[in-house]
Parts: structure tokens; C-alpha cells; sequence
């Protein structure tokens, strides 16, 4: 429920602060007080459309502090605010309560905060909308949108329609796809195969070439190397020539070598018997296996290099094959093989066939008929329901001045043509419906002034007095199917008074025992059956009229409602008649 709110900055008011109780909250005040701001200052909590005009004249900015418990909802209605609060990051302070803040610049910035932290407004919204229902003065006129008529009944039939809503939707989504998947495969068809074609061609060239991972990088390196074949094959000659002996390389017209020469010096050494000359021996022999070591390396090097120039040849023919590949396919070999691994991929999703479409085809028809079984159990779910709440609905109407009324709820199938996109073909006769994704059925709310008369859509048949009953005997009959959350009225009771206002009150204080409800009233008899009232007053001050709200004590109240009884405040007439209406109210409650 909502147990304080604190306004600052919007409209009439400067400063304001209010403590809500459980049960029923009249709130009440002269014309121009500021009532409505408390309304609107609910509706920026709930992600309304900042204003920035509201914003009091002599003030920067306007903000609303809202402070939320939770403890009445249900376990399955925790557990979404619950959510919600993970989700965001947002805290809970140490009493369990959540403080949501709505802040609006006079630049018309708007900034949302809950539970400590910045969230946008739509977070915000999902979180108060759990916990708050707010009706202006407007907001019967919803009840003449389709939408809000259907999710009233589906909200009146709770459980019996709530999992074939829910089966409906899931095989709503099957069809709807696969229809696209036909619509795109058919409209696509021509293009699908261009492509078919495209990445066959690309794969086809690519397995012609069959490059291997790294090949181009291997071959460039091979052809720079490759480019000075004759000067790497004399000078591995020479370098060999040197070491093992041969005619590249020649000292005083011997062809000994490197090892050849240190094989002399160790023989000479070894035909003398001087210590420290011998000690030079075994570097010698060292020396001879080291260079005849060098020496086959490289005798190994140069039979690897091509006697002549078509090894080079062939490497730059294999080059200008892989060429083309990197032009089209990627900017190297590993690329380019990347490439025809996602095409044999993509290829494997790509069936234009007739057999592949007529399939689609047949999947399409099969999940219609699943949505068509699915939509008819909801529809019958529906009207059944629909009985129910009409007769529900009427009996409280007999309660509201309107005891001639009847409200019928029509349940129907909303036609369609064969041209519409959503469609279910029923069976029977064959007829086209629409499908949407809350169902194929149109609910409508009708009102019947007297038994006589045809029931006429409410929009057509009430005045704005009979909306708000309507509403409210709504309201009434659908808290019984929940419990928990905040119920806020802005003059709900607008256009009637006498005896219609008391059975207003009675409804009210009945929502009460399930709800918290909170109304704001300019009648004294609705008024009388609440729990708590407060009152906004007004004065003057340095910068202009000045609103607060407060509590009002037993006489207090019964002064505010003497003067609501047109303003017999200052009368012992006027308080007669307002401790004649608490006790008339209290008798009611008791009841």
C-alpha cells in the first residue's frame, strides 16, 4: 500500500506531506485547494507524461516521494515487485518499505528514482502499476476502449481464462511465425535463389583451387626467397667449399678446407711431445666435428634449392591461382576458407523447392489449427465468464441509483476478411475471424437504462455520472477476485449526490476491507464512510496561494463535513446533520 507521499513544488502546492492508512482515505478541500495535484502527483509515480507547467510558479523543479509497502500483496504479486527491485538494483529500507521519486525540471527533464537508485520511467511505471491504480476524472472514459473492456472480463474470470490466454498466445506465436517463414520463403524466392546460386559459384571455385590454411603467406615467403636463387646457392657453396673443401673456395691452390686444415694442425700436434702444445688438441678435434657438422647442413641447404628457375615458376602460378580467391572471398587464404565454411552453412538453411515451400505450407496449416482450438476454448471460456460479470455488475448498479440498469457483457468473434494478415479460417461454415494476440474475440460492455430498453454500448447510452458508476461497481466486483494494492478515485462520484452518493460510499468502504482506497470527494456522504480523512487547506502566502494537507481529528471532521453540507460549518444545523451522516456511515460499515 501507499503510506506517505511528498509533494513539493506542483501546482497550488509548495510543501506537502500525507501519511495514508489501511482501509478507506477520503481526501477533501474548498475548490482549488489542490486536491487534484495529489491525484497527479500519483500519476508522475506511475510514469504519466511529465508537465512542466505544473510546476509552481516560484519553484525550479516539482517532486513526488512516494513510500510503498508490500506486505498485503499476494505471494505471486511480491514476487514481481520483488523482481522488479532485483532488476533495477534498487533498495528497500530498513523498515521493508520502497521510496519511489518522480523529480520534473522546468526544462520539462523528468528523473525517476527507486529505492535509492536512478531508473528510467518505465521501471518506475512497472513498479507502481503492481502496487497503484489510479482513476481520474477521465479515466472513466477508458472503460469505452475495447481493449480495457476485454481485460476487465479477463480479470473478472481470473483462473478459468488465464492459462487458455495463455495457451492461445504461445500457439498464436508459432503461427504468426511460420507464416512469415512462408511469406519470406515465397516473396524471397527468387532472391533465396540468387543467392543459392551465388554461394554454390564461390564454393565450387574455392574447392576448384583447394588452398590449405597459411598457403599464400607460405608461398610469398618462398617466392621472395626463391627470387635469389643463384646468389643463395653460391654463397651456401662458398660458405661449404670453406669449411669441407672444394673448388670454390682455394688457399694456395689447395682445396682443403676448414675441417681439412684443422685435421693437419691436430696431427701435427700429436707428433710432439710438448704438455702445452698438446693441450691444444682437443679444441682442435672439436673444431673438425663442428665444421664438418656446418658443412653437411649446408650440403643439406643446397639440395633443397631447385637446380633451376620452374620451382619458381610453378610457386607463382600457384600464386596467381589463390589470387582471385583473396580478391573475392577475404584478404587471405585462412579467410577465404571461413568463408565457404559459413556458405556450406548457409546453404544448409536455403531450400527454395517446391517440397521445402509445400512443407512450410503444412506446418502453417497445422499451428492455425492448433490457434483455432486454442482461440475457441477461450472464447467459450469468455462467454461464460461474461454471464457472470453482468449479472455481478447489475446487482451492484441496483446499489448505485441505478436499479432499472442492467449491464450485459457481449462476447464475439470479430470477422475478418480473407486479405487481413491475421486470420483463423473456423470451422463450420468456414468463416474468416481475426486473430490477434489477446485472442479472436471482441468484448463489449452494454447498458440497459430499464428492462424494456435494447442494451446500447456504454459509450452511447450513459451520461458521465452513470460511467463512473459503472466503473466503480467494476471495481467492486473485481476486488473480490484479488487482494492487495492501492485504489486511488478522483471524484468517482462526480454527477450524483443523495441517496446514489451514500451506496457510493457503502461500495467504497467495502473496497476498503480488500484494499487500500483512497477518494478524493466534494461529498459530504462519501466521504463519512471513511477510515481516515484528510483535507487540503489553502492560504495565502509571500508567493501566492499555499496548500497543505492534514489529518483532521473527530471535530474536525465533523466541522469539514458541515461545510461540505454547503457550507453549514459555522451552523449547529450543519454539524447535526454531519455527526447524523458519520453515524449513519458507521452503522453502515458495521454491517
Amino acid at each position: 500500500m501507499l503510506s506517505e507521499i511528498r509533494i513539493d513544488g506542483l501546482g497550488v502546492i509548495s510543501k506537502a506531506t500525507a501519511e495514508f492508512h489501511p482501509g478507506f482515505t477520503a481526501l477533501t478541500g474548498e475548490t482549488g485547494a489542490g486536491k487534484t495535484m495529489v491525484v497527479t502527483s500519483l500519476h508522475l509515480l506511475g510514469g504519466a507524461r511529465a508537465d512542466a507547467n505544473r510546476i509552481r510558479t516560484d519553484m525550479s523543479r516539482a517532486v513526488v516521494e512516494g513510500r510503498f509497502t508490500t506486505e498485503d500483496l499476494r505471494p505471486d504479486e511480491r514476487a514481481d515487485v520483488d523482481e522488479t527491485l532485483e532488476s533495477s538494483g534498487a533498495d528497500r529500507d530498513d523498515d521493508g518499505s520502497v521510496i519511489a521519486v518522480r523529480s520534473v525540471s522546468r526544462d520539462g527533464r523528468s528523473r525517476a528514482h527507486l529505492g535509492g537508485r536512478s531508473v528510467p520511467i518505465g521501471v518506475l511505471s512497472q513498479f507502481t502499476t503492481q502496487l497503484l491504480t489510479v482513476h481520474g476524472q477521465n479515466d472513466q472514459l477508458h472503460l469505452l476502449r475495447a481493449d480495457r473492456q476485454r481485460e476487465a472480463l479477463d480479470r473478472y474470470a481470473g483462473e478459468s481464462v488465464e492459462p487458455l490466454l495463455a495457451k492461445y498466445q504461445a500457439a498464436h506465436a508459432k503461427w504468426g511465425a511460420a507464416r512469415v517463414e512462408l511469406a519470406t520463403r515465397t516473396s524471397r524466392s527468387r532472391e533465396l535463389a540468387l543467392e543459392t546460386d551465388q554461394l554454390q559459384f564461390g564454393l565450387d571455385e574455392i574447392r576448384t583451387v583447394n588452398p590449405v590454411p597459411g598457403e599464400d603467406l607460405e608461398i610469398a615467403g618462398e617466392v621472395r626467397r626463391l627470387g635469389d636463387l643463384d646468389l643463395l646457392r653460391e654463397t651456401a657453396e662458398y660458405a661449404h667449399d670453406a669449411l669441407a673443401g672444394g673448388s670454390a673456395y682455394a688457399v694456395a691452390g689447395d682445396a682443403a678446407g676448414v675441417s681439412g686444415l684443422a685435421s693437419i694442425a691436430q696431427g701435427k700436434l700429436e707428433s710432439v711431445d710438448d704438455p702445452a702444445l698438446r693441450e691444444f688438441i682437443p679444441r682442435l678435434e672439436e673444431l673438425v666435428v663442428l665444421s664438418r657438422d656446418i658443412a653437411g647442413d649446408l650440403g643439406a641447404y643446397l639440395s633443397t634449392l631447385p637446380a633451376d628457375g620452374r620451382a619458381l615458376d610453378d610457386l607463382l602460378r600457384r600464386q596467381s591461382a589463390l589470387k582471385p580467391l583473396t580478391k573475392k572471398y577475404a584478404a587471405d587464404i585462412d579467410g577465404v576458407l571461413a568463408w565457404a565454411q559459413a556458405a556450406e552453412l548457409r546453404l544448409g538453411t536455403i531450400d527454395v523447392s517446391a517440397d521445402a515451400l509445400a512443407q512450410v505450407a503444412e506446418k502453417v496449416d497445422k499451428l492455425a489449427a492448433q490457434a483455432a482450438t486454442a482461440a475457441k476454448a477461450l472464447h467459450r471460456a469468455r462467454s461464460k465468464a461474461a454471464r457472470g460479470l453482468a449479472e455481478s455488475v447489475t446487482a451492484e448498479l441496483a446499489g448505485l441509483a441505478m436499479g432499472k440498469s442492467r449491464l450485459e457483457v457481449e462476447v464475439s468473434m470479430v470477422s475478418a476478411g480473407e486479405s487481413d494478415e491475421w486470420r483463423l479460417a473456423m470451422d463450420g461454415a468456414g468463416e474468416f475471424v481475426h486473430a490477434g494476440p489477446q485472442g479472436i474475440d471482441a468484448v463489449e460492455l452494454r447498458l440497459g437504462a430499464h428492462p424494456a430498453a435494447p442494451a446500447l454500448p456504454i459509450g452511447k447510452s450513459a451520461s458521465g455520472g452513470e460511467l463512473s458508476r459503472v466503473m466503480l461497481a467494476l471495481e467492486v466486483v473485481l476486488a473480490g477476485r484479488d487482494s492487495g494494492g492501492t485504489l486511488v478515485f478522483d471524484e468517482v462520484d462526480a454527477g450524483v449526490g443523495g441517496r446514489a452518493a451514500v451506496e457510493i460510499g457503502k461500495r467504497l468502504a467495502r473496497l476498503s476491507r480488500t484494499h487500500q482506497v483512497i477518494v478524493v470527494t466534494h461529498l459530504p456522504q462519501v466521504a463519512a464512510f471513511a477510515d481516515t480523512h484528510l483535507v487540503i487547506g489553502k492560504q495565502d502566502g509571500a508567493t501566492g496561494m499555499v496548500s497543505d494537507v492534514r489529518q483532521l481529528g473527530d471535530e474536525e471532521r465533523v466541522l469539514e463535513l458541515a461545510r461540505m453540507l454547503a457550507g453549514l460549518d459555522d451552523t449547529e444545523t450543519g454539524r447535526a446533520h454531519a455527526e447524523e451522516l458519520l453515524a449513519t456511515a458507521g452503522a453502515a460499515r458495521a454491517l
